[in-house]
């Protein structure tokens, strides 16, 4: 049997817990040919410039040979449009526009930087259920929780409506995790997950057609601005686009974030005295533990030069973000963790005109999430290290992260009374 080449043993769930070593492997050769044809791309310059190349093409309608002899995907759930991350321009241009003028920066600052006092409130009622114990499942307890309950807040999805959307996103990863079953079952699973979450976008955006709010359903269905309106399909595949890539992203950047602290001690302590450090650490955190490791579906329009070889066109890319990351070229003593590191143009969000859509979303939930938990556990520690990590190959994070702790430090009044009010509006 012949050795599996390094990419494959990146993929090989056994070394999800320290994936680095055979990153920094890959990386000596930047552009690598793969048994399949395939490209894998690991050094920091050729990954930025193929994230800003256009001949590197997320739309799997340009070549149908990528599909490995499944359907072309010509939409995203069903009879709604693919959503506009695996759109090119113009459409792909048009489409972010009209999304990105009723989410968030630049257009509007206020929508997801005026979350941040309800978070503050979520985390700590969600901390709060701690109490009583000294050990505790941050993934199940804060990391899951908090980006799903803050997606339904965005989307103006009714609070009893909210259990539902939590089983969904929760039926949508494992229906990509290999571990859960065959692949003809698991797609039989994620097909009627998606009509059930399309069926259910439909009603939502009917009933903020006739009652607008001040969600971002809403917004999308009432911008006058230019390129408007937005279809309704196009509505929807944002919608669903928010709740699927906008999610599973958090769950991870948030139990690697609290992994990485635990095991740097003097960090999280520093981050209980210095509210402002939580800024340059969350930017180390998506440098050093991105919870995206790798770009996947993406194919070469045309022959492209890059670092030595031609790729072909037509040829699958796989951009490996995660080792661009750690490239030394790039960063300076890129294995360990600086969180006062400068120049951090990490790729923790991609790039290009493919960008996270989510990215100040996520932000924000992780600088509310982790001093939050810093704040809150007295004496954490880890009770497995590595932790049981998802063997999802292009979402790295744990699958569970148990943590004990002597005690909990108790809220402000403020933030108690918050809290309360947020878990009676949540019933």
């Amino acid at each position: 049997m012949a050795q599996p080449s390094i990419f494959e043993q990146i993929l090989d769930p056994a070394n999800r817990a320290d994936p680095y070593p055979l990153f920094a492997e890959l990386r000596r050769t930047p552009v690598a040919r793969q048994a399949n044809g395939s490209y894998v791309v690991s050094t920091y310059d050729e990954i930025v410039a193929l994230l800003h190349d256009p001949r590197a093409s997320s739309d799997p309608r340009s070549h149908p040979e990528l599909a490995g002899g499944l359907p072309v995907p010509e939409e995203g759930l069903p009879g709604l449009p693919l959503p506009f991350i695996q759109l090119e321009p113009p459409d792909h241009d048009r489409l972010r526009e009209l999304a990105t003028r009723p989410f968030g920066p630049p257009c509007t600052r206020a929508r997801i930087d005026g979350m941040r006092p309800w978070l503050a409130e979520v985390a700590t009622g969600l901390i709060d259920d701690f109490a009583g114990g000294n050990r505790v499942d941050v993934v199940d307890g804060v990391a899951y929780p908090l980006p799903v309950t803050a997606i339904c807040r965005l989307l103006g999805v009714l609070r009893e409506d909210q259990p539902r959307f939590h089983h969904w996103a929760a039926a949508i990863t494992a229906s990509a995790d290999p571990s859960t079953g065959a692949f003809a079952e698991r797609q039989r699973r994620q097909a009627q997950v998606n009509a059930e979450l399309g069926q259910y976008l439909d009603g939502l955006a009917e009933a903020h057609a006739h009652q607008p709010g001040h969600d971002l359903i809403s917004g999308l269905l009432t911008d006058t601005g230019a390129h408007t309106p937005m279809s309704r399909g196009d509505v929807l595949s944002t919608a669903a686009l928010l709740l699927v890539a906008g999610h599973e992203t958090t769950v991870n950047l948030i139990a690697n974030g609290m992994l990485t602290l635990l095991r740097h001690p003097g960090v999280l302590d520093r981050l209980r005295h210095e509210p402002d450090l939580i800024t340059p650490l969350v930017e180390e955190l998506l440098r050093y533990e991105p919870p995206v490791q790798m770009l996947t579906g993406r194919s070469a329009l045309a022959d492209i030069d890059i670092a030595g070889p031609t790729i072909p066109q037509g040829s699958p890319l796989t951009l490996m973000l995660a080792a661009g990351n750690r490239d030394p070229h790039r960063f300076a003593d890129p294995d360990r963790f600086a969180p006062d590191r400068t120049d951090n143009q990490h790729l923790g969000f991609g790039g290009g005109i493919h960008y996270c859509f989510g990215a100040p979303l996520a932000r924000v939930e992780e600088q509310v999430a982790l001093p939050e938990l810093a704040r809150r556990l007295v004496n954490p520690r880890l009770v497995t290290d590595p932790p049981p990590y998802r063997p999802n190959q292009v979402l790295r994070g744990p699958r569970h992260l148990l943590v004990e702790f002597d005690t909990l430090a108790t809220a402000t009044d403020e933030e108690r009374a918050d809290a309360s009010r947020e878990r009676v509006m949540r019933r």
